[in-house]
């Protein structure tokens, strides 16, 4: 059995669709195959891959972007009648903002490489953590910690060790008081 959208498409090539769509930015297409899906009454779909694609696809905090734009759809529909829903601009801007933001797929490739190691040979890149955890690192061991503490550690160390490793650096308001500048 094919599930099919109002205008007939297969259900999971529109949504296919879409993500491929956002992921080259193509808001024409993106747009079209998320407001079908809507109007076909996936709603609930639509937002759960939405909420997929910001995770998957793209770069920075743009998931939080997509929960704000969720939770004005699920509050301007919370008396509409069923058969009328309201709130397709936030899935309209969800779209946009999502072709628009800057697209990064590591979050989906650390996951795979990690625990479906069979899809890819990454033994030269990372090693299996099933098999063997990897050893916690030294910068672990701060003020925060047990093993910090028995080693002196101090919250001083903390602000220059930690404000000097922030990668990428964006320049802060204090920085000259942690660094002595």
């Amino acid at each position: 059995m094919i599930i099919r959208t109002l205008n007939g498409y297969d259900f999971f090539e529109v949504s296919s669709a879409m993500q491929k769509a956002i992921r080259r930015g193509d808001e024409r297409v993106a747009g079209y195959m998320a407001l079908e899906l809507w109007h076909s009454n996936f709603r609930d779909y639509v937002w759960k891959r939405l909420y997929t694609i910001s995770a998957e696809d793209c770069y920075g905090l743009i998931t939080s972007e997509i929960e704000a734009l969720w939770q004005g759809h699920e509050l301007v529909n919370k008396n509409a009648p069923k058969d009328k829903p309201k709130g397709r601009i936030f899935v309209s801007k969800a779209v946009l903002l999502l072709c628009h933001v800057r697209k990064c797929r590591d979050a989906d490739h650390l996951q795979n490489f990690i625990y479906d190691k069979g899809m890819v040979d990454v033994e030269k890149w990372i090693e299996d953590v099933r098999r063997e955890p990897i050893p916690i690192p030294e910068y672990t061991f701060d003020v925060h910690t047990r093993k910090g503490k028995k080693r002196g550690r101090t919250k001083e160390e903390f602000f220059k060790s930690e404000l000097i490793s922030l990668e990428p650096r964006e320049p802060g308001l204090f920085d000259c008081l942690i660094l002595d500048e």
